[in-house]
């Protein structure tokens, strides 16, 4: 089995806790991790610099539309980052993320 973690960008904590609240309830993911961020980047032909807080979710690879379809649904931004990253971990973790997600 695979297993990858999905990188969301949200504009703030009460976003980021909400959209993985519902992934979390539907078994989309095993879990999610938050990080406040600083953010560059081009946004309708100027640099915009904001605060941001970093979603980094835990899931089976066979989730990645379901994950991706309800972030774009629940997400207030007009151009969510929403990213899949394959990964390996120990056989553990990935025991534990399979019997936590369907």
């Amino acid at each position: 089995m695979s297993f990858i973690i999905i990188y969301i960008t949200n504009p703030d904590i009460k976003t980021a806790k909400k959209i993985a609240s519902h992934l979390l309830k539907k078994r989309l993911i095993a879990c999610a991790n938050f990080f406040p961020i600083e953010s560059s980047y081009w946004w309708k032909g100027k640099i915009e610099t904001a605060r941001e807080v970093v979603a980094i979710v835990k899931t089976r690879t066979a989730n990645w539309q379901k994950v991706r379809s309800a972030v774009e649904k629940l997400h207030p931004y007009e151009t969510p980052c929403i990213m899949k990253i394959p990964v390996t971990a120990n056989a553990d973790f990935e025991k534990w993320i399979k019997a936590e997600t369907r």
